[in-house]
């Protein structure tokens, strides 16, 4: 059973950093691409950033040169460095794979940004 579980998240004001983790398990996780998406109140789910499983990667437009993604295979994680935050960052933050055919997500954690 594939089991996503986010942590990390918090309020941080304008300008801090955040560093969000997501722990995976029932799957061989090296092999499988881990992506972070987010979703705002009143709006629609989207991709912040994803990492292949040979470390590629790629982000939102929104979040290029501020959030950093990276994995560890040692330890099954995919973590969301997020710098430089925004008042617009506000969301709640999924981990996510495709273990096919199905996509499995974590129970997503809060990021508020505020002053």
């Amino acid at each position: 059973q594939v089991q996503l579980v986010e942590s990390g998240g918090g309020l941080v004001q304008p300008g801090g950093s955040l560093r969000l983790s997501c722990a995976a398990s029932g799957i061989i996780f090296k092999i499988y691409a881990m992506r972070w998406y987010r979703q705002a109140p009143g709006k629609q789910r989207e991709l912040v950033a994803a990492i292949t499983s040979d470390g590629n990667t790629n982000y939102a437009d929104s979040v290029k040169g501020r959030f950093t993604i990276s994995r560890d295979n040692a330890k099954n994680t995919v973590s969301l460095q997020m710098n430089s935050l925004k008042p617009e960052d506000t969301a709640v933050y999924y981990c996510q794979t495709t273990h096919y055919p199905s996509d499995y997500w974590g129970q997503g954690t809060q990021v508020t940004v505020s002053s």
